[in-house]
């Protein structure tokens, strides 16, 4: 017979623990999580709420907190019970009879039918049913009872699990179960999610955010700072339990700040916390497998079996996992340990095995090196100090170009400054020319490159040509392209790029798609080689498919400076529109794929600034050349440093300032070490040194200044002409232009030279008709462009010729404004009446482009936009344009300008 029921004894005999229906008390530190407290306030409308999570994640204390404020409402005493169970709560008999005793202690009366079980080990269905019956026939003005079971993980009876379920069945609206605890209980949980009848809160909900850490310590009274809370905070995953613990440690140590910064796991209270609660608790297989698999960012079922010599890797990770024993899944698979948990457990490896950790690291090298991932197989080698296996799987899976470039570059570079120089074999000797090359040692890397073709010889007498050592040879091909690009011979570049060709076709396809930098280095490099050596189509041609490499890792930076090498190509050819989009795709590269600022070659700059200076928009080429100065110069190529030499001395030029020109000169050819120049940058330096000695009126000196240039050579040839016109020799002058033509068609600033430089000759010779036609050809071979240099570089002359002629400026208002007569105003508008301002310096040809859109109220990034510009860019002009128009404000630019008829 089963007997009354009772508030004073257990079925077994026992005392009823009263403090196990007490609710914890919350910590005077307590950190307050209104957001997780409205969920569990909204989650017990329904039947069923489960809230789990490791130990120590504050599951409890979250609970509690909100049963506290579900009490202090009005009107509902009564209806919130808290029971926490213990290990002998697994016999349903005793569950039940405490399940019982708590709601009576917590005011919920309980008719004389409902008895507590006669026995321990077993509880008479009936008594549910009337539990059930009486919680759902409660009075509708009543709340229903919320029953709060805290460490359910306890409870592992299928016969309690289904009780329960029956019972929040047929109880109704009557009650609603909240379930703490570490594990998911063995509750039929997929019929409550599928009907939307349960509220789960797991360990990710419960992790603390960075702002709660911040709150977690300020209520410590800790003052530190911010950041190194945060830091904390990520390295323990939000783990509430040792966040906790190092608040109360940071107090008693002499730094508070460098507490938290170099808070060790495995200090006592967190470490014992973890290996008493989670760690020892496991079964031996689970101890083995965890310490086998800590030296793992993530973990998969089959390397873990790969670790640990067995085959229940995929059950104890998901047991694991659903124990929430610090085991959290990442998808497809993998798996990953809380990371303070998996630093604790290696240090227990460490102590007990340590012999172990280095096969362990090999062992997973291998693994992932063979099912594709080599990063993380990179990594592990480097801690087994397995280096010709890291080398090997770098070069032959063709990553090396990754060591060169990309997010990954100074990871990897640091990686395998680790390695010996002594390691044997082809691979490491690869990786060390690659770490020179990446040093810009050529000479090293040739050193390092010779040694790796040794070695491969030494393979192929071995065995014959395999894919392996077609990868080795094909990285090594690659890596001499960069070391001939280092050197600036253009010869060793192509036949190495030649030698690559041949050795990408007998590779898988997939595996050289699946490493685009690599092509991209190459052809970037040897375009760029191809450039120092004036051989411009061809450069053109690899730069082009540099430029189109795929977007991928370590992509970016060459995209970028291939671009801006085509666009060097094009401001020499006088493509300057072109030029400028190039320049502007390679800025917008960098901005799009987050390079560092300053990174390159500087060549992006250096584009735009020619551009400017043969446009004549001068202020703008002065912001890029002060752009190019500020940006990194440790990847700067001789070809950059020098021509930026140049257009400075041509900006310097085009300001009337012979003096400085040449001292730019002098400046830019300190910078470039001996011997790395190139031909045709010699004679354009040559021409550039002439033309500022003819400027500053030593025609001789200018004629000297070309003693060692090409005299083929379209710019020196001008130059000299020019000098030679300038000593009273006009014959001379033509016959150093010879044959003389445009280089890829008419409109380059050196072909506008030409032309004008003939007209001046036959002008002297006494055919000004014949010069007023060639004049004429040169404005409409530099219409297109806007090359305003040439024209002024030949303002004395020009002005002569031009006085006066307006019907031949006037479609040409990019001219220098003393080139163009004064312009005829009507009555009423001309600048020369009183009271109308006056314009301190005509306006270049984008300035009344930029001008005449402002006057439309188009913002500075539309005008960018519409005329494919910088937003600095847009600024300086319309600086510019306030200056000479004596403006203040560009409301009050384009009323002047509007008074003035320039709009």
């Amino acid at each position: 017979m089963p007997r009354p029921f009772s508030t004073s004894s257990t079925p077994s005999g026992d005392p009823v623990m009263v403090a196990r229906f007490a609710v914890p008390v919350l910590p005077a530190t307590y950190v307050r999580r209104p957001r997780l407290v409205g969920r569990l306030a909204e989650g017990v409308r329904g039947p069923l709420v489960l809230v789990t999570g490791p130990a120590g994640a504050g599951k409890t204390l979250l609970v509690a907190d909100w049963f506290r404020a579900e009490r202090g409402r009005a009107g509902r005493a009564g209806r919130a019970v808290w029971l926490t169970l213990e290990r002998p709560d697994d016999d349903p008999g005793l569950f039940w009879a405490y399940v019982l005793q708590a709601l009576q202690h917590h005011g919920v009366e309980l008719p004389a039918d409902i008895t507590a079980p006669a026995e321990a080990g077993e509880a008479d269905q009936a008594l549910l049913g009337r539990l059930a019956a009486h919680l759902q026939a409660r009075e509708p003005s009543e709340q229903p009872v919320v029953l709060v079971l805290d460490e359910f993980e306890r409870i592992g009876s299928p016969e309690i699990a289904a009780g329960l379920h029956e019972l929040l069945r047929h109880a109704g609206l009557g009650l609603r179960l909240v379930l703490v605890s570490r594990t998911e209980p063995l509750l039929p949980l997929h019929r409550y999610r599928v009907s939307g009848e349960l509220t789960s809160l797991r360990a990710a909900d419960l992790a603390f955010s960075a702002d709660d850490s911040v709150a977690l310590f300020g209520a410590h009274g800790l003052a530190v700072s911010e950041e190194s809370v945060r830091a904390l905070t990520a390295r323990m995953a939000g783990w509430a339990a040792g966040l906790r613990l190092a608040a109360l440690a940071a107090p008693e140590a002499p730094d508070a700040e460098a507490c938290l910064r170099d808070f060790e796991a495995g200090q006592s209270t967190i470490a014992d916390f973890l290996t008493n609660e989670v760690f020892t608790t496991q079964p031996a297989p689970t101890q083995d497998l965890l310490l086998r698999t800590c030296i793992l960012d993530q973990v998969h079922p089959d390397l873990a079996d790969a670790l640990t010599g067995r085959r229940d890797g995929a059950r104890i990770l998901a047991d694991l996992y659903r124990a929430n024993a610090f085991v959290t899944p990442v998808g497809h698979s993998w798996y990953r340990h809380h990371p303070l948990f998996a630093e604790i457990v290696r240090i227990r490896l460490h102590v007990w095995q340590p012999g172990l950790e280095r096969e362990l690291h090999a062992r997973a090298a291998r693994w992932l090196g063979e099912h594709g991932q080599p990063e993380p197989a990179l990594a592990h080698a480097a801690e087994a100090e397995d280096w010709e296996f890291a080398a090997t799987l770098l070069v032959r899976s063709l990553a090396i170009g990754r060591l060169l470039e990309g997010r990954d570059a100074e990871r990897l570079c640091r990686l395998f400054a680790a390695m010996p120089p002594q390691t044997p074999g082809p691979a490491p000797a690869l990786v060390r020319a690659a770490l020179a090359l990446a040093g810009r040692d050529a000479d090293q890397a040739v050193h390092h490159l010779r040694d790796a073709d040794e070695a491969l010889r030494d393979a192929d007498r071995a065995q014959p040509l395999s894919a392996q050592t077609a990868a080795l040879r094909l990285t090594g091909a690659c890596l001499r392209v960069l070391a001939a690009r280092l050197h600036g011979s253009a010869d060793s570049a192509e036949a190495a790029a030649e030698e690559a060709a041949g050795l990408r076709a007998q590779l898988p396809r997939e595996l050289v798609d699946e490493h685009p930098e690599l092509s991209a280095h190459l052809m970037g490099d040897l375009g760029a080689v191809l450039l120092r050596d004036g051989r411009f189509d061809e450069a053109s041609r690899a730069l082009v498919a540099a430029a189109e490499a795929p977007d991928a890792p370590g992509t970016a930076q060459l995209r970028h400076e291939s671009l801006s090498w085509l666009g060097l190509i094009d401001v020499l050819d006088g493509r300057l529109a072109r030029a400028e989009a190039r320049a502007r795709a390679a800025v917008t590269e960098a901005e799009r794929s987050g390079l560092r600022p300053g990174t390159g070659t500087r060549a992006g700059q250096l584009v735009l600034a020619e551009v400017a200076i043969d446009r004549g928009e001068l202020d703008a080429a002065d912001a890029e050349l002060r752009r190019a100065d500020a940006a990194s110069a440790d990847r700067a190529d001789p070809v950059v440093t020098q021509e930026l030499s140049v257009a400075r001395s041509r900006l310097m030029l085009a300001k009337g300032e012979p003096a400085a020109a040449l001292h730019a000169l002098q400046e830019g050819e300190k910078a470039v070490p001996e011997g790395a120049g190139s031909p045709w940058l010699a004679d354009r330096v040559a021409a550039t040194a002439s033309t500022a000695l003819l400027a500053a009126g030593r025609p001789d000196a200018a004629i000297d200044a070309l003693c060692d240039a090409d005299p083929q050579a379209p710019e020196p040839a001008v130059a000299s002409a020019r000098a030679r016109l300038a000593c009273g020799q006009p014959e001379t002058a033509l016959r150093d232009l010879g044959e003389l033509g445009p280089r890829h068609g008419p409109g380059s600033v050196v072909d506008v030279q030409a032309l004008l430089t003939r007209a001046q000759a036959a002008d002297a010779l006494g055919d000004p008709a014949g010069a007023r036609r060639l004049v004429r050809r040169a404005l409409a071979a530099a219409d297109a462009e806007r090359l305003w240099l040439p024209f002024r570089l030949a303002s004395p002359w020009l002005r002569r010729v031009l006085r006066g002629d307006e019907a031949l400026t006037r479609p040409y208002a990019w001219l220098p404004s003393d080139l163009r007569p004064a312009r005829s105003y009507p009555p009423g508008a001309g600048a020369a009446q009183p009271g109308l301002p006056v314009v301190v310096e005509p306006l270049t040809g984008r300035e009344h482009e930029v001008l005449a859109r402002a006057a439309e109220l188009m913002s500075t990034e539309e005008i960018a936009a519409d005329l494919h510009l910088s937003v600095n860019t847009v600024k300086t002009h319309l600086k510019s344009i306030n200056r000479k128009l004596g403006a203040g404000r560009r409301g009050e630019a384009v009323r002047r300008a509007r008074m003035l008829k320039l709009l």
